[in-house]
């Protein structure tokens, strides 16, 4: 009876092991990416560091991230300015430190957009025309609008920085001083 048994058990693991192999290979299913729920989003930056900087943005998803357009004025004439998306939504202090560091969700070096590694809330430079007015059409990537992702921006801050952003120094990119700050505010 055990030689019965043993050839019997014998079988039962050829045929679990035959049948573990032939099954079909499957994927493991991809991780969902999160979308912005938002339409649509506004700035009103306010002035900081006892500047006389000041504008509105709108915000809106576009691509792979979030497009940020309008105008701030206030800067001294042809001169060029860093803005980021901060990582928290609170610019209550006079230089608004309060708004913490860049917006980074994936811990990466900072850097320049659509060149490889930056933080989510990295964006290009920006520069005041002659009457210290800058248009601002900006992108930044890898983030969302609403929904609550991790590279949500909604209730974030945008800072506008003294100086140009060199993309390169960690990790802010030398941007300066902080001289305007608004909380990116969902409208629709």
């Amino acid at each position: 009876m055990n030689a019965t048994l043993n050839t019997l058990l014998a079988a039962t693991v050829v045929v679990a092991v035959t049948a573990c192999s032939s099954a079909p290979k499957t994927k493991a299913p991809a991780t969902p990416t999160a979308v912005s729920t938002a339409k649509a989003a506004t700035v009103n930056l306010a002035s900081a560091s006892a500047s006389l900087v000041s504008g509105k943005l709108s915000v809106v998803p576009m691509r792979d991230g979030v497009h940020i357009t309008g105008e701030i004025g206030g800067f001294a004439p042809n001169s060029t300015h860093a803005i980021h998306i901060h990582e928290k939504g609170d610019c209550s202090a006079a230089d608004a430190s309060s708004a913490g560091g860049h917006f980074n969700p994936s811990a990466s070096p900072h850097g320049k957009v659509d060149s490889g590694a930056h933080h989510g809330g990295d964006m290009n430079n920006i520069v005041a025309d002659s009457e210290g007015v800058a248009k601002v059409d900006v992108h930044a990537a890898g983030v969302t609008l609403g929904g609550g992702a991790a590279n949500d921006v909604a209730g974030k801050a945008v800072i506008v920085h003294a100086s140009a952003d060199d993309y390169k120094t960690q990790p802010t990119g030398n941007a300066g001083g902080r001289m305007a700050c608004g909380v990116i505010t969902v409208t629709q």
